[in-house]
């Protein structure tokens, strides 16, 4: 029994992060609705200080509003947010691509290319959240590599907005993103062509942003 030790407070409270972020952008939780910690406490097989502390980030990154002493609730959404939210991310993934492309080695690129092989499965079995996890486990092999904490923590930070209108987007009939364009980028890459996986990167996120409009 010595062995077993107590879970980490931010372990509690990441957990409980993840699972309240992912059923906002996968729409389980609606735009509008109202959250109570008590509730997904119970759900999530928690106390209520973590869920209470997911809460706080998720207001920060603009996936729930808070009125104090009223109600917390998911947030509207908003084509202009994520339009912004597109831009930003665009142009940080455009910068790791940059930093990222002469440190690939070849597990990078078989990476990418497995991930890809995912996403244009999941596209063509209609499967959107497993398109969603294959793109952005693609191009996480460009952020690590970047070796940009800074990069990465922004990305991760508003990715979620722009997820949560795709989701929609693809709910509605729309398409998944280009596995071709992915391709594109995974051999410009493989060839150590910065500049072409550059221009690639742009398109890629520049089509994000059309999206949201």
């Amino acid at each position: 029994m010595n062995a077993i030790r107590p879970v980490p407070r931010t372990l509690l409270r990441d957990r409980a992060y993840a699972a309240i972020r992912d059923a906002i952008v996968a729409g389980e939780i609606e735009p509008g609705a109202v959250v109570r910690d008590a509730d997904l406490a119970e759900r999530l097989g928690l106390s209520r200080a973590p869920v209470r502390e997911a809460f706080s980030r998720l207001v920060d990154e603009g996936l729930l509003e808070s009125k104090p002493q009223s109600y917390t609730r998911v947030t509207p959404l908003v084509t202009a947010d994520v339009r912004d939210a597109a831009a930003v991310v665009g142009a940080l993934h455009e910068l790791v691509t940059r930093v990222a492309v002469p440190r690939l080695g070849p597990a990078d690129i078989a990476a990418m290319r497995t991930a890809n092989k995912g996403f244009a499965a999941a596209v063509d079995s209609g499967d959107v959240d497993g398109a969603l996890r294959a793109d952005d486990e693609l191009h996480d092999v460009l952020v690590r590599a970047s070796g940009n904490r800074a990069a990465a923590a922004t990305v991760a930070r508003y990715t979620p907005l722009i997820r949560r209108l795709e989701r929609r987007r693809f709910g509605e009939g729309g398409s998944c993103r280009s596995a071709g364009l992915h391709e594109r980028l995974i051999e410009a890459c493989a060839a150590g062509d910065t500049a072409a996986a550059v221009l690639v990167t742009a398109e890629i996120w520049r089509g994000l942003e059309e999206l949201a409009d």
